[in-house]
């Protein structure tokens, strides 16, 4: 909450919260709604798996009610091991959930008719072999006060960062760095005028590059060696995508071999550093000029104390 009132204060644009398998995304920030009245209120990322998509739509329409039309609806299909793990619902054919999914959000807010989805994923009515074929189409019973509370998708591989896209108005990567637009280059060639981006940057002002980088590196050593399965791990295969392929796979063997500070040393700091702004103020303040010529709208500065916080919004004024 301190933060949150804090970032109002200093200036900034938007505070977001996310979820794994702790605490929700959308509580924080109707406790957050109450205490602020300018800043935009940012779920990144809800997982579609943990709730079905009229469900969501409810959340987003109610968030969008309590903060008078400041709610933005951040979704992601995270990966196999929490959707099947932790959700119990299967993690198959991720682009097409995804697009049904947007799909009936966006008609549960418009509100213009019963809401009705072939399927196959989210048929509305159900269609499942032990249905009691009593449902029917439904129109949300509440007006929403916005029916176009903007979506954002998280997607990391390049098949999904072209569907967000196409389907939604904004994109939430895991990692970008400026020194490789490249990467994203074709995925984004046809991306409106209006479409967004929003890409967390970890930030930390010290005057011990080194000592600042490391908790970059821990976390991206957890993200790459063990968020995902030893076949099937998306953020080892962006690291890859993005030029470091032999370290990748590298921080994963040693993940796996119980080797965790191992893993975390073999990040590179070059990598840790050029999706980050790490340093004293000074080192800072040059590293983020870089940022303003790629198609980054919005920089996710995740963990910041209040200092840092005034001093990033009077860097970016």
């Amino acid at each position: 909450m301190e933060l949150a009132t804090t970032a109002e204060d200093a200036g900034f644009d938007s505070v977001w919260t996310g979820e794994s398998w702790s605490s929700d995304a959308f509580s924080p920030l109707a406790a957050i709604a109450a205490a602020t009245s300018k800043v935009k209120l940012c779920t990144g990322i809800a997982q579609i798996s943990a709730r079905t998509p009229t469900a969501m739509a409810m959340h987003a329409m109610t968030l969008d009610g309590l903060s008078e039309g400041r709610a933005c609806l951040g979704i992601g299909v995270s990966g196999p091991q929490v959707v099947e793990g932790w959700y119990g619902r299967p993690f198959s054919k991720p682009l097409a959930r995804t697009r049904e999914y947007v799909q009936i959000i966006r008609d549960a807010l418009a509100r213009k008719a019963p809401v009705a989805a072939p399927g196959p994923h989210y048929p509305l009515p159900y269609t499942g072999d032990d249905t009691m074929e009593l449902g029917k189409p439904l129109k949300m019973i509440t007006h929403p006060l916005r029916s176009d509370v903007p979506i954002f998708l998280g997607a990391e591989g390049p098949k999904n960062v072209a569907l967000a896209v196409e389907i939604a108005d904004g994109w939430v990567p895991l990692y970008y760095s400026p020194a490789r637009p490249e990467v994203y280059e074709q995925q984004l060639a046809n991306a409106p005028s209006t479409f967004e981006i929003a890409v967390n940057v970890p930030v930390s002002v010290n005057d011990d590059v080194a000592a600042a980088l490391w908790p970059i590196k821990a976390a991206l050593g957890f993200y790459i060696g063990g968020m995902g399965a030893k076949t099937k791990n998306f953020h080892t295969e962006l690291m890859a995508r993005m030029g470091y392929e032999e370290e990748a796979f590298h921080i994963q063997d040693l993940f796996f071999e119980g080797k965790r500070d191992e893993a975390i040393a073999a990040v590179p700091d070059a990598f840790a550093d050029e999706i980050s702004l790490v340093g004293p103020k000074e080192r800072i303040a040059e590293r983020i000029e870089p940022w303003r010529t790629t198609p980054v709208t919005t920089l996710l500065v995740g963990g910041t104390d209040p200092d840092t916080m005034r001093f990033l919004a009077d860097l970016t004024r």
